[in-house]
């Protein structure tokens, strides 16, 4: 007979792979959808549970949204922390190109996940919106530790103009096809280094 404690470890696994797949669902009906436009319920449908399931995991869509807009930026902050070589600024910010533009090749290619996200939520105190806020700081101080690596006497400075040339990237590689992206975005990354650096 299973002890109680083996049960309680299974419910916790079980429970572990149910929240998995939710978000699994969601994060691939939010991308290709749009977050306004998947309701709960397709959700519910997509992983084949009941509605009580869902809110056991999500009280809320706003709760799901911040955990889908969170898993996502835990997996950027970790490419990002992976691409860095503090060493070689100009290798980290072509590692970033060459990622961005390989993202931009593979079908379904939305551009920018926090992006579009911030688009369908226009209150700034929203907690979707804080939650973006708080993962593009991360990345603007990413740029700005890059740019700092480089020897930039105003690395924030330069962190902005990297991010918008980012950002910039994002959108072009959604709307257009974009073969030379990467380089493209390399090139401009290069010269914003160079500006700043007097190199």
């Amino acid at each position: 007979m299973q002890s109680e404690a083996a049960a309680k470890s299974t419910r916790t696994r079980s429970a572990g792979a149910t929240r998995e797949r939710i978000l699994e669902a969601t994060s691939r009906l939010f991308y290709t959808q749009g977050i306004r436009a998947t309701s709960a319920d397709k959700i519910i449908e997509e992983v084949g549970i009941t509605k009580v399931t869902f809110y056991r995991h999500f009280r809320s869509k706003s709760d799901l949204v911040v955990a889908y807009l969170g898993e996502l930026g835990e997996k950027e902050r970790e490419w990002l922390q992976s691409v860095h070589d503090p060493s070689d600024p100009a290798a980290s910010l072509g590692a970033i190109a060459e990622g961005i533009g390989a993202s931009s090749c593979n079908p379904g290619f939305r551009g920018c996940a926090f992006i579009n996200a911030a688009a369908e939520y226009s209150d700034p105190a929203d907690p979707v919106r804080e939650i973006i806020g708080t993962h593009r700081q991360w990345m603007l101080e990413k740029f700005a530790d890059i740019a700092s690596d480089a020897g930039v006497k105003d690395p924030l400075t330069a962190a902005r103009q990297f991010m918008m040339l980012r950002d910039g990237a994002m959108v072009n590689g959604y709307l257009a096809e974009s073969a030379d992206l990467a380089q493209s975005l390399k090139s401009a990354f290069t010269s914003v280094l160079s500006a700043a650096t007097g190199k």
